[in-house]
């Protein structure tokens, strides 16, 4: 049995918009490891929130600023985006194209690519023109943030990209670009066949890990790096492994296999493993299950899993653990030859989802309703 660890609430973040009249996602916190060797100083961190009309970002460690708004250029069904380090610019990642707009609105500027939508072969010029296609609403989407120094932009998008002329074969890209202006600095073919993606910024600005979700077909996992002149690309762990954060050294990351039922820390210049945790033998049943219920006994992580620091990662179960009752948190230790569960997390209050490392000795849950962040430490 795991000990148990009280975590202590350290503040709660308000959504900056209003999840009904706005239209809006629940609220995320972005952040950067620190340019370097990721161990000198704290992540730098923005609280995010989607709407259908624009895209707010508040900086948690300056409580009475004003949320920066960002006019957005396509309602929020159709891509995914990103904000810069500093607050100054939006990224939005779209159907058709990665665009950059500041906080006017005005588009810094953008990269047109081949159409999320698999059957559609048009690449488009703006967004009206698959609006009202309903095909276009589930399209599938990639993914785009900024470099730990907010210098360049990676993106991964689909195949071809406009600037290099059609290609009908061409399948998902990856490019880094210039921040200021959006031109394409880099360039490869990611080799993959996307739903969705999620980037993991690096503290060497130089370095991008990517995780790209193909549905049951597996996960691809790549790791970039920009030398200034020419994007190199590796993949790692046999398309089996979802990659989860990268440690605040840089040193390792994190995965969790594609069936949730093992946790993985691996050395990051070559993807090899260095420990691993199943749930089997060593996260109990959950209380609230029915004695009866044999599928109890099988419990799994979840996909969110990360590093508290660089030796401590917090992890739930509470996908699986929702059948059953409240949520489950813990922590677990990757100091040493192996992976070890150390303690279960105990909340003065309860909670929802999974636990979000922050990489400073912080996590954060979501509230129920999805409208505020509450920011925990042990």
């Amino acid at each position: 049995m795991a000990d148990a660890a009280v975590a202590r609430l350290v503040t709660t973040l308000t959504a900056p918009l209003d999840r009904v009249r706005d239209a809006a996602d629940a609220p995320d916190l972005l952040r950067w490891p620190t340019p370097g060797d990721g161990r000198s100083a704290g992540n730098r961190r923005l609280l995010v929130q989607r709407g259908d009309t624009e895209l707010a970002a508040v900086d948690p460690d300056s409580p009475d600023a004003a949320a920066v708004r960002f006019p957005a250029p396509w309602p929020r069904r159709f891509g995914t985006c990103t904000v810069a380090p500093d607050g100054g610019l939006a990224v939005f990642a779209g159907v058709h194209a990665v665009r950059a707009v500041d906080r006017t609105g005005a588009v810094r500027w953008e990269v047109r690519h081949g159409c999320w939508e698999g059957s559609c072969r048009t690449l488009h010029t703006t967004y009206e023109e698959y609006a009202t296609d309903r095909r276009h609403l589930y399209a599938d989407s990639g993914s785009a943030v900024f470099s730990a120094d907010g210098n360049l932009v990676w993106a991964h998008v689909r195949g071809p990209v406009a600037a290099f002329g059609p290609d009908p074969e061409a399948l998902d890209e990856w490019l880094v670009l210039d921040a200021a202006d959006g031109r394409v600095l880099g360039r490869a073919e990611a080799e993959t066949a996307a739903v969705g993606s999620d980037h993991f910024p690096h503290p060497d600005p130089a370095r991008m890990g990517l995780c790209v979700g193909e549905g049951q077909d597996g996960v691809p996992m790549l790791w970039g790096r920009w030398d200034g002149e020419k994007l190199s690309v590796e993949r790692f762990c046999d398309d089996e492994r979802i990659l989860t954060d990268v440690s605040p050294s840089g040193d390792r990351f994190l995965t969790v296999t594609h069936y949730e039922e093992t946790l993985g820390v691996h050395r990051a210049d070559d993807g090899s493993v260095l420990s691993e945790l199943d749930t089997e033998h060593t996260v109990p049943r959950h209380p609230g299950a029915d004695p009866d219920d044999q599928d109890a006994d099988e419990t799994l992580w979840d996909y969110a899993c990360g590093f508290l620091d660089e030796e401590t990662v917090v992890a739930g179960t509470s996908e699986r653990d929702e059948e059953y009752g409240e949520a489950r948190h813990w922590l677990v230790s990757t100091a040493g030859a192996r992976m070890r569960l150390t303690a279960q997390l105990t909340y003065p209050f309860p909670v929802s989802g999974a636990p979000t490392a922050l990489g400073d000795g912080t996590w954060y849950t979501v509230s129920e309703a999805g409208d505020a962040l509450h920011v925990w430490s042990r």
